[in-house]
């Protein structure tokens, strides 16, 4: 019988994931990549068994602001590190009355209104891959990551949405109400300012993302509630903080179990056939 593919996990994000007592042997390694420098060190371990590479997403001291992460350095790296997934946290404000603070997301599509960042690995740039990508968008989001991330929030019993749209904005300013009623009506879900282009960039590298969001706010769209504030935020992420990395420490050993070889294929083979090389 065919051996399968080994399977190596990047977290990106870490609310909690970054307790050096979660990774067992665990090193810290520098690195460069065509595109810079990544957010910070990428942690090096296992996870119940499974490689594992944590990467926080804005630095492990929270000094890189949204527009400014370098979503392309993070990604290549842990796909130099033979990362075949991609697990992210995210907080997130909530724009629909059942999707409460401390509220789990599974996001499985997203509406774009970021405006500064570079959104592919194929820029005509000299340190760049030939050609130009174009890559398919409808789905996002590995649809078979998300199912197991689903069966693990099942299992811990924690209260989550099993899909939901992402509205990603530009940050680091927080929403305007007459644009938070917009982005409702447009039939977005939650709102925050990292999915876009982590996702489309994964997507590229033909890599399973998906994504864990948590809800910690009304955002400033709901009358007679208190609208979102950087205290409020912080207070909810630490009170269900857990919540998030419980789900990926219990998804973790559920998808090394599986054999991802087809799923790996096809995300492969759907990235090589959208560039479009050069004409010589």
């Amino acid at each position: 019988m065919a051996s399968r593919s080994p399977i190596k996990i990047g977290i990106i994000g870490g609310s909690g994931l970054d307790d050096p007592d979660i990774l067992e042997g665990r090193t810290e390694r520098y690195v460069e990549t065509p595109f810079g420098k990544p957010s910070d060190a990428l942690i090096l371990g296992k996870i119940r068994d499974v490689q594992c590479v944590l990467l926080a997403r804005h630095g492990r001291k929270h000094t890189i602001m949204p527009s400014n992460v370098n979503y392309r350095a993070n990604i290549w790296a842990l796909k130099e590190e033979k990362c075949t997934h991609i697990l992210v946290t995210t907080a997130c404000g909530s724009l629909r009355e059942d999707i409460r603070p401390g509220d789990i997301v599974l996001i499985d599509q997203f509406i774009d209104r970021t405006t500064k960042r570079a959104q592919t690995f194929y820029d005509g740039d000299l340190s760049s891959p030939a050609g130009v990508s174009h890559i398919p968008m409808a789905e996002p989001f590995c649809s078979r990551t998300r199912e197991v991330l689903s069966e693990a929030a099942r299992s811990l019993g924690v209260s989550f949405h099993v899909s939901g749209t992402m509205v990603c904005i530009e940050g680091p300013r927080f929403s305007s109400r007459a644009e938070s009623l917009m982005f409702r009506q447009w039939g977005a879900d939650v709102i925050n300012m990292t999915t876009v282009p982590e996702v489309v960039l994964a997507k590229e590298a033909g890599l399973c993302y998906a994504a864990v969001a948590m809800a910690t706010d009304y955002d400033c769209w709901k009358q007679h509630e208190e609208a979102v504030c950087v205290d409020n935020v912080l207070k909810t992420m630490k009170e269900n903080a857990n919540k998030a990395s419980s789900i990926l420490l219990t998804a973790i050993p559920l998808i090394s179990q599986l054999n991802w070889d087809e799923t790996l294929s096809q995300h492969k083979a759907m990235a090589a056939s959208s560039v479009m090389l050069p004409k010589h």
